[in-house]
């Protein structure tokens, strides 16, 4: 079994550390408290004997098991089941990194089922044990601080796009090879961070509507609707700023487009100046080659050959034939 922690607590404090899952339920029941079983990438068999012994739904198990579902909430009887897609940013690859973790909470057990090496759930339960007025609230509270952390983890990734789309815009005007598929493959990471953000919203709105309407305390409801709404606005303030930059990587796209398209224009444009260039060139060139062509010929029976000035005369002709077309080629800037 994949068991990364597993641990009764009673008040807030944890009383028993469990060596299987068999004594975690049967300690369960003889103390009371809460149980808090951290698992990482079960097998269908090992998830199949938590659910027969916490009674979860077959949905939710299969869900688990398939994997590649959305954020969401759903209440199944007397408990319910949470999906978040945490994230991390790998600063050697500068990519973003897309994990899955599944929670079930009932009245006296959480389970976390991750998927990924994010979220750290156990930085979580360690921050959580240090404040047992807090987990003594029960499951509710280890809900609150999974989703805490997950929302925690989202900052950094999003200072790592961030700075990638800095990087875009002077790569825009520098004229980087490759830059519209950069775009792209950081698009396709904003657009899936969306996805992960967005729907956090209306489950964390879910959350607080459930945890009012719980068996806890209304002091101890009202202390963790607070937190909640941190949370809350947190996610907001995220999401907000991932679609400014996907408006932003939208815009550079299509500035990428348009300086491609200018460029292949100006290339066009001073490839059409050479040519007019050497076009102008070979025309002065061919005055000349058509003169001594003609008259550099060995015939005897040309007129020409007996005059005086025959020859010179030729030159001349031939000289006044290329300075009359470079004058003209040079006043519609054609040299």
């Amino acid at each position: 079994m994949p068991i990364v922690d597993n641990a009764i607590y009673v008040a807030g404090k944890r009383v028993i550390h469990p060596p299987d899952l068999s004594s975690t339920f049967e300690s369960l029941k003889e103390c009371g408290g809460m149980a808090w079983l951290g698992l990482y990438r079960p097998d269908q068999a090992e998830m199949k004997e938590v659910a027969e012994e916490l009674g979860l739904h077959a949905l939710a198990v299969e869900d688990t098991l398939a994997g590649h579902q959305r954020p969401k909430l759903e209440h199944y009887g007397d408990h319910f089941f949470v999906v978040l897609r945490p994230a991390r940013y790998i600063d050697e690859s500068e990519k973003v990194e897309f994990g899955e973790l599944h929670i079930y909470v009932g009245t006296d057990f959480v389970v976390t089922v991750r998927h990924a090496e994010s979220p750290q759930v156990a930085a979580v339960r360690k921050r959580l044990e240090h404040e047992p007025d807090l987990l003594s609230i029960g499951p509710a509270a280890v809900v609150y601080a999974v989703l805490d952390q997950v929302v925690d983890e989202y900052e950094p990734v999003l200072v790592g796009l961030g700075n990638d789309i800095d990087e875009i815009e002077d790569q825009l005007f520098s004229g980087a090879a490759h830059v519209s598929r950069r775009i792209y493959e950081l698009s396709r990471e904003v657009i899936e961070f969306q996805r992960a953000l967005a729907p956090l919203e209306a489950v964390l709105g879910d959350l607080r509507r459930d945890f009012r309407l719980s068996n806890i305390s209304e002091d101890d409801a009202l202390e963790l609707d607070r937190k909640l709404i941190d949370v809350q606005d947190h996610a907001i303030r995220l999401t907000e700023r991932i679609t400014s930059f996907r408006a932003l990587l939208a815009n550079a796209l299509s500035l990428s487009s348009t300086l491609a398209s200018q460029r292949a224009t100006e290339a066009g444009l001073a490839q059409n100046e050479q040519m007019k260039k050497i076009s102008s060139w070979a025309a002065i060139i061919f005055a000349p080659s058509l003169v001594t062509g003609i008259y550099g010929m060995n015939f005897s029976n040309m007129p020409e050959l007996e005059f005086s000035f025959g020859y010179p005369a030729a030159i001349g002709l031939m000289l006044v034939l290329a300075g009359g077309l470079y004058a003209i080629f040079k006043k519609n800037n054609w040299l």
